[in-house]
């Protein structure tokens, strides 16, 4: 009798709140080459989400704080604030995480720390792959689904020759070689790679080389500000329109707000969530736009979704334990308005994926009407199989 007194003391011991009190970090890019489609408007998504779940701003009964940083996007700034918020703020859950080297790192934190780290800004496949840890989701898009879109209708036009102009760091290695496999598998080429370094405002040494490469496309392995950059100094060497493609392997809408519709008209590209796609993605925006002055990109709309459905699985287990929440998370369907999927077992938030390209300055109705929407990439085509997948938490 009294082994099961203890056993269902337990038991109970496990399903409570920490501290009294359910504390999410934001950790991002505030003021770097990646702020403008995370930064400071990512704290505004996380907010939306703590106000949307409950108007108290409780969970469980248990008062709901928000705290953020900025990492700069380097590794060490964010695994060492990451220590600092679960031992001595005690945090539960770090969401955000742009620049895939610094979501890396605080993975491996919040393993040692048995916290959680929800992922939306970072784009390398290795999130959820050889790198995957049973502490860690990844929340809107990947390498893989990059590819999976934009690579395969670009191939699917007849241009088979690529050349990449990739960022020398994970991410930009990642996006070079899940589009460059695409390439490959389509009967493609990939004629040359040149790595520039990170941050980096002067492309025009890259893009002379890529432009006398001859290749039918010049693939774009980058991100933010250096994307941007790119676009910009191809246009002044006439890339853009010419008989060579230009092919940004993630671009946010962000991004062609800053290039304007004249210099970004015609691109193709991935995202995995589009503010003017549908009533309910309009609704949420506009509310977005109301605080932060922007139409959100599709990181600040998986840190919503992320924050959102953290809260659900706290509210629905009466716990903050990561391991609790985490197999929460994976045990149901999500659909919240802006996202609609299931966490797989290697973390991977799989939910579908728009296939999309940027209209002409007379094709636009209103302000951040930038897109026609050319496709929807199923989940499981947007997703790694899992049977290709080198995840430990993947059942063989």
């Amino acid at each position: 009798m009294a082994g099961a007194v203890l056993a269902a003391g337990s038991a109970f011991a496990q399903q409570k709140i920490s501290d009294d009190v359910v504390k999410i970090g934001v950790l991002t890019d505030m003021s770097g080459a990646y702020s403008d489609f995370t930064g400071s408007a990512a704290v505004i998504a996380a907010q939306m989400a703590v106000e949307d779940f409950a108007r108290n701003g409780q969970v469980a009964g248990r008062k709901i704080e928000i705290v953020s940083a900025d990492h700069q996007n380097k590794a060490d700034v964010g695994a060492e604030r990451a220590r600092n918020w679960f031992d001595r703020d005690k945090v539960d859950v770090i969401v955000e995480l742009v620049t895939t080297n610094v979501a890396l790192a605080v993975m491996d934190v919040a393993e040692q720390k048995n916290r959680l780290a929800l992922v939306s800004g970072s784009a390398s496949q290795s999130i959820t792959n050889e790198r995957c840890n049973a502490n860690t989701a990844h929340w809107v898009y990947d390498s893989y689904g990059l590819a999976s879109g934009t690579a395969k209708a670009v191939m699917g036009t007849g241009r088979k020759n690529w050349y990449f102009i990739a960022a020398d760091y994970a991410a930009g290695a990642a996006m070079t070689k899940d589009a460059s496999q695409v390439i490959t598998a389509g009967g493609g080429k990939v004629v040359g790679v040149s790595k520039h370094p990170f941050p980096n405002p002067d492309f025009s040494s890259f893009l002379l080389t890529a432009q006398a490469s001859k290749a039918d496309v010049i693939a774009l392995a980058n991100g933010g500000q250096d994307t941007i950059t790119a676009i910009k100094q191809a246009a002044e060497f006439g890339i853009t329109g010419s008989k060579q493609s230009l092919v940004p392997i993630v671009l946010f809408i962000n991004d062609v707000h800053a290039l304007g519709l004249k210099t970004a008209q015609g691109l193709t590209l991935t995202e995995g969530f589009y503010w003017n796609r549908d009533a309910k993605t309009r609704a949420w925006s506009r509310r977005f736009f109301e605080r932060a002055r922007k139409m959100p990109s599709m990181a600040h709309a998986g840190v919503y979704s992320s924050v959102l459905n953290y809260l659900k699985a706290v509210d629905k287990t009466g716990s903050d334990d990561a391991a609790t929440v985490m197999k929460q998370l994976k045990s149901v369907d999500i659909d919240d308005g802006l996202f609609k999927g299931r966490v797989r077992a290697d973390g991977k938030f799989a939910h579908d994926m728009l296939l999309l390209e940027v209209k002409k300055p007379a094709e636009s109705t209103e302000p951040w009407d930038y897109y026609h929407v050319r496709g929807v990439i199923a989940a499981d085509d947007a997703a790694m199989p899992l049977a290709q997948s080198k995840c430990k938490l993947v059942q063989r």
